[in-house]
């Protein structure tokens, strides 16, 4: 397909743009995708408000966005699975395949990986893209492009509870109720968890907790965590704690609140990148530790679980922004942290 393409680029910290790209070509083994929808992730906000997150700098102009879902237009000679037509799911790592982590199955900590939107790599806020055709996933019928999008932060949510040994039986806290949270604690309800608490200080995201199935939550603004576990479990704690909203202070109540010889799933990046615990409490209790960096794996399940009702990713997005009002979309999900649980940008006004 030739032509150009409307991309969103930023130009400097807080400021976007408007740049007119050429519709790029599929190679043999990839796909051309029209893009529907992109969902704004954390890190596409840290990148807007500070230019850095850790090593990784940016350089305008730049591309950001890394959760995609859209429809294949033109399909590249050796690509087989996939047709004009189809909706897709994009995961958004190219790996190199051939290193020790990818032979060895963790192919997402692969040195050589190409990340949407982590630079010097542009992301996806852009009308169209062409990608890997593996890393292509085909929707269900009853599966929308909106989701497709949100199928990216979902994998994050099963690769941390799958990290953590979620299994039915257990009680697991997640803290924080941003859109990881979310997804981590709908991830652990899909995979029969039978009791499932979310902690967070901001009451909205308390009440989409409960609207998205939680089993209860805890204000922890207005109530000690770590004692209200304590209470819901009869003093024992929980069986599985999954930390994403990245805080000091949720570090070390994970810690307090989890049983002895528990599991705890660190998700949540700090601030300043370091987080101090009480280890030997956590020596004492026995507990077992984890840690999560993106996912593997994972975009066939989370998509069937999608599929099957067992997990609602509509009603993560609470707020959609069509592509020409991106800066608007991006400044509003800084600005109105209380209020929004998920931005998503509609690339194409006719997406569905």
């Amino acid at each position: 397909m030739e032509g150009k393409m409307k991309t969103a680029v930023m130009l400097g910290i807080g400021k976007m743009g408007f740049e007119e790209r050429d519709i790029p070509t599929p190679a043999a083994d990839e796909v051309l995708v029209k893009l529907d929808y992109v969902g704004i992730c954390g890190s596409d906000l840290h990148y807007y408000e500070t230019g850095a997150i850790g090593a990784y700098v940016v350089e305008p102009p730049f591309v950001l966005g890394h959760e995609p879902g859209g429809v294949v237009v033109e399909v590249g000679e050796n690509v087989k699975h996939l047709k004009i037509g189809d909706r897709v799911a994009l995961e958004p790592g190219k790996t190199c395949g051939h290193c020790e982590f990818c032979k060895g199955g963790k192919y997402n900590l692969c040195p050589e990986v190409e990340f949407f939107a982590t630079p010097p790599i542009d992301g996806v806020f852009q009308e169209y893209v062409a990608h890997e055709a593996n890393l292509c996933f085909r929707l269900p019928d009853n599966v929308s492009t909106l989701e497709g999008a949100l199928i990216e932060p979902l994998a994050v949510g099963f690769h941390a509870a799958i990290q953590g040994g979620a299994q039915a039986g257990q009680t697991a806290v997640v803290m924080g109720a941003g859109c990881i949270g979310l997804v981590s604690m709908m991830a652990l309800k899909a995979m029969g968890v039978s009791r499932v608490y979310v902690v967070d200080v901001m009451e909205k995201r308390l009440e989409k907790a409960m609207e998205l199935g939680a089993d209860g939550v805890i204000n922890g603004k207005e109530k000690d965590a770590v004692a209200e576990v304590l209470r819901l479990t009869d003093g024992k704690g929980c069986d599985l704690s999954i930390e994403t909203a990245g805080t000091q202070i949720t570090t070390v109540q994970t810690v307090q609140m989890s049983k002895k010889g528990a599991t705890v799933v660190l998700v949540g990046y700090t601030a300043s990148g370091e987080a101090n615990m009480p280890l030997s409490l956590a020596l004492d209790k026995e507990l077992t530790f984890k840690t999560v960096f993106r996912y593997r794996n994972i975009y066939p399940m989370a998509i069937d679980a999608v599929a099957s009702g067992k997990v609602n990713l509509k009603g993560i997005a609470t707020h959609i922004f069509d592509l020409d009002d991106v800066q608007h979309g991006m400044d509003y999900s800084i600005h109105n942290k209380a209020d929004i649980v998920k931005g998503v940008i509609r690339i194409h006004k006719d997406a569905k």
